[in-house]
């Protein structure tokens, strides 16, 4: 009796390290698939700006009457963003980096410890990346770009269920159906900026633009800290906006 219980058993067991192997291979080859670390979310000032209604508060104060300007981005770039068509890109070759701001709305859950790691972390990666193709100068003068960046808010991930939603095939099937009818992956941070570039003379108007991003399906974010998603979002756009400026001037982006 006792071998036979055993023999049954046997190709049970089988079948069951089979299917375990088999989602271990499955979430491994989804894992490895070059899935995005953030991806666009559309700010509430892009929908103002569809909408035909007023800016946030928070991009007005920051941009000021230019905000007025915005218009929604191309392709790839930021959701909204103006670029001045008279703007002499190619004779500007140092950068005035001011310290990253944070503009939110009073009622914002980012502690005042938390806004100031942030930004400490968002001026250091641009301050990082801007000095492999730019000078970087802390006073004005001819040739230089003063350039303000602002974290408008920054939201949080739920680690444990973020891995979860990302690792398990299961939860990471359920995950993507929830992104295309809401547009954001779950339990997902995520972190809206602005950028405002002046001639550092005259003070023109230069280029501005206004960006939101959220945690993606890629495993960077998955295994990252609560703010590993506006964290992810800081590193994109750090990379982000010296390369938009090199292409204006019609140079190749850095790697």
């Amino acid at each position: 009796m006792k071998e036979i219980v055993m023999n049954n058993s046997l190709p049970q067991k089988k079948k069951m390290m089979t299917g375990i192997a088999a989602a271990a291979a499955l979430a491994v080859a989804l894992l490895a698939s070059g899935c995005p670390t953030t991806v666009q979310s559309t700010p509430e000032a892009a929908k103002a700006v569809e909408a035909g209604g007023p800016l946030p508060s928070a991009v007005t104060g920051f941009l000021g009457p230019d905000a007025s300007k915005l218009a929604p981005g191309p392709e790839g770039g930021a959701a909204l963003a103006w670029i001045n068509p008279a703007a002499q890109w190619s004779t500007y070759t140092k950068i005035q980096l001011m310290p990253v701001e944070f503009w939110a709305a009073a009622d914002s859950k980012v502690s005042t410890a938390d806004q100031a790691t942030l930004t400490e972390y968002f001026y250091n990666q641009l301050q990082t990346n801007l000095s492999k193709s730019f000078t970087l100068v802390d006073q004005p003068g001819p040739g230089v770009i003063t350039l303000r960046v602002a974290l408008m808010d920054s939201t949080t991930a739920t680690p444990g269920l973020r891995s979860i939603s990302v690792i398990v095939p299961q939860a990471r099937v359920l995950n993507l159906a929830q992104s295309l009818a809401t547009g954001s992956y779950a339990f997902v941070g995520s972190a809206e900026a602005e950028m405002k570039a002046t001639d550092s003379v005259t003070g023109a108007l230069l280029a501005e633009a206004v960006d939101q991003r959220s945690g993606g399906m890629g495993i960077k974010g998955a295994a990252s800290f609560r703010w590993g998603d506006a964290q992810n979002a800081m590193d994109y756009w750090a990379q982000k906006i010296p390369n938009r400026l090199l292409q204006l001037q019609g140079k190749p982006a850095q790697s």
